[in-house]
């Protein structure tokens, strides 16, 4: 929107422009591209349901579905294309035909920069911020699909090596995950599991907010996740993934063992393995032990990746992630 200083064509005008986002769109376009790697693999439950496809954009369409990022590249694009001035522009030439007054410039140059001044002023008026050509909205199209049916097993390090910063990191990214899966899956079920040389299967608020602490062995978070599939989860029904955070501080001795399970257990009844190594600002994340065994393993379901700050998670969460990965089914 422009509003003029003073009265309608006189004085300096102002773009002022803003855009509001619902909690919908927000988390729309925050979780734009992710999904879960290979999800149409496993058997799939015979129940169908009626979904929407994305089937591009269209130049009409209701409000709700109006897709900000494309309209706003449309605009810019239209605004270069078309050389719209921009606000400094018209404030460098004001400041010249100041600096020209002010020397007693000759009327012809006053002339000169005075209609490039309003040419700029004009142009401004005349080429809108937005224009309703740039307007688009989300199109979809109603599919019938099968409902698929997917488990997440998240697996968390809260043993003594693990300071408070990397549980905080690890927390984050768990927490990423946990809104990613609810918004963009209806069949979706998640099984928490803590470990320290012990692990168990725990509720929600266990997961984020226990306190407990001990040594590291995570093969027994694995064990544990192989009980749990095997108890209700039949690789035959439904697709299973892991995401498992720890600061790969393992017991040497269990490294071998946590490879095995690995390896021979979860890896032919699973789609997809992510692996996230937290660290303190400033150390060197994927050095250690554990992140070399699994490495070793060659695996393209298995992705590693590791942060040790919070700014780093959401673009690494991406990586592990987005629909490239998905498709290449993970990696390093």
């Amino acid at each position: 929107m422009e509003k003029p200083a003073d009265g309608a064509g006189e004085g300096k005008s102002e773009d002022e422009y803003q855009i509001a986002l619902s909690a919908e769109e927000f988390l729309e376009f925050f979780l734009e591209d992710l999904e879960l790697p290979d999800l149409e693999r496993r058997k799939l439950s015979t129940t169908e349901s009626d979904g929407l496809r994305r089937a591009g954009y269209a130049v009409s369409g209701s409000p709700a579905n109006v897709s900000v990022t494309r309209t706003m590249r449309n605009s810019l694009s239209r605004r270069i294309a078309l050389k719209r001035p921009r606000p400094e522009d018209i404030d460098e030439a004001e400041r010249e035909l100041a600096d020209a007054e002010a020397r007693g410039a000759d009327a012809g140059a006053l002339a000169e920069l005075r209609e490039r001044v309003e040419t700029l002023r004009r142009r401004t008026r005349t080429i809108a911020w937005i224009d309703p050509i740039d307007i688009r909205y989300r199109r979809f199209e109603p599919v019938p699909r099968p409902t698929t049916q997917a488990v997440m097993f998240c697996l968390m390090d809260v043993s003594a090596s693990m300071s408070e910063h990397m549980k905080d990191l690890a927390k984050r990214f768990f927490m990423l995950l946990y809104v990613f899966l609810k918004k963009r899956y209806k069949k979706v079920e998640i099984v928490f599991i803590r470990h320290t040389d012990e692990a168990a299967e725990v509720d929600e608020d266990t997961f984020f907010h226990g306190v407990e602490s001990g040594g590291t062995r995570v093969s027994s978070a694995q064990a544990e996740m192989l009980r749990v599939a095997r108890a209700r989860y039949s690789p035959d029904a439904w697709n299973l993934y892991v995401a498992q955070a720890s600061d790969g501080d393992n017991d040497p001795r269990d490294n071998a063992v946590s490879t095995a399970l690995l390896l021979n257990d979860i890896l032919p009844m699973t789609q997809y393995y992510a692996y996230l190594e937290v660290g303190e600002p400033g150390q060197r994340v994927g050095a250690s032990s554990l992140w070399r065994a699994y490495k070793e393993l060659g695996e393209p379901r298995v992705a590693q990746r590791s942060v040790t700050s919070r700014e780093e998670i959401y673009p690494v969460f991406r990586e592990l992630f987005n629909r490239d990965s998905a498709e290449r089914g993970g990696g390093e």
